[in-house]
């Protein structure tokens, strides 16, 4: 029997606890544990500024209080831009020490334009290089305490295309989120991707989008907040993206490391009453993983 349910966790974006500035409201923290706690998560990732504490032996009491671990978080890096490189050494290793002192093993990062999440623009050779020196330097960074980076490819970041990952993919060795919305999202099958560069896979993001949306979004029409709002993002299942097949890629090559609910949900025009809204909509990505997934994994 496969041990893949016992591998599926939370995060706060299926909240709407979001990184990007101005995103929407947050939940209260006690709610969403509580919520995840209810669905039978064990574990999370850290989720936006101000969500969780930031003081370690907090943090983990509060995640403790609901039978649940760390296991990282997404962090937004500027590494192409050789003037930011002190603050970016200076922010990574921080970030480091923080989650080493919780217990968390991921380091899930993600390059961005600029702080403000500006859209990106094409990078000089120089810029280029830069940017994959310095994912090594993060890569020795985490390693120093104990954390793997893993490279999300993201929407409206220097990382959002194919051709963006195959850059990557050739330029250095740094292991990768497989996000599967989000690489579809830039037109990297996420199946061909767990097929082909598996060894480069640290971390699972599962996550469902109508590919319809995509083209305005990315000819930067149509923001990813919006869009998001309009739905682009669906429970899993119910969207254009072989969730299946990229299970079943994976877990027939050997990859047992964590799956990651990612739901993007932005809140505007007030709370939903408890144990509905995101509690709803991630109760029905799982219960797709449970009932269709996982079946057919042996």
């Amino acid at each position: 029997m496969s041990d893949f349910l016992s591998r599926v966790a939370s995060a706060p974006i299926s909240w709407g606890i979001c990184e990007v500035p101005g995103w929407g409201a947050m939940l209260p923290k006690k709610r969403v544990l509580g919520e995840m706690a209810d669905l039978g998560f064990t574990a999370t990732e850290l989720g936006a500024d101000g969500f969780l504490p930031t003081n370690p032996d907090e943090l983990n009491a509060d995640l403790d209080a609901f039978g649940m671990t760390l296991l990282g978080g997404f962090t937004p890096l500027v590494l192409h831009d050789p003037t930011q490189r002190a603050f970016a050494i200076e922010s990574a290793t921080a970030t480091s020490k923080f989650f080493q002192k919780t217990g968390a093993t991921k380091f899930v990062s993600s390059l961005v334009q600029d702080m403000d999440w500006s859209n990106p623009r094409a990078l000089s050779s120089e810029e280029q290089r830069h940017m994959i020196e310095m994912l090594g330097i993060v890569d020795e960074i985490c390693a120093e305490h104990g954390l793997e980076q893993v490279l999300h490819p993201h929407v409206q970041t220097l990382v959002e295309t194919k051709d963006d990952i195959s850059r990557i993919l050739d330029g250095c060795d740094v292991h990768f989120c497989l996000d599967t919305g989000h690489m579809a999202f830039g037109g990297q099958d996420p199946v061909e991707f767990a097929k082909h560069a598996m060894d480069r896979v640290g971390h699972v993001h599962l996550k469902d989008i109508r590919l319809d949306m995509v083209p305005a979004v990315l000819r930067r029409e149509v923001s990813l907040m919006a869009a998001t709002q309009a739905g682009v993002f669906t429970n899993l299942g119910s969207g254009d993206v072989d969730i299946l097949g990229v299970v079943q890629t994976l877990e027939s090559s050997g990859y047992r490391g964590w799956y990651v609910i990612e739901q993007d949900t932005a809140i505007t025009g007030g709370f939903p009453v408890e144990g509905e809204g995101p509690a709803l909509e991630v109760s029905a990505s799982l219960k797709y993983l449970t009932d269709v997934v996982a079946p057919t994994l042996g």
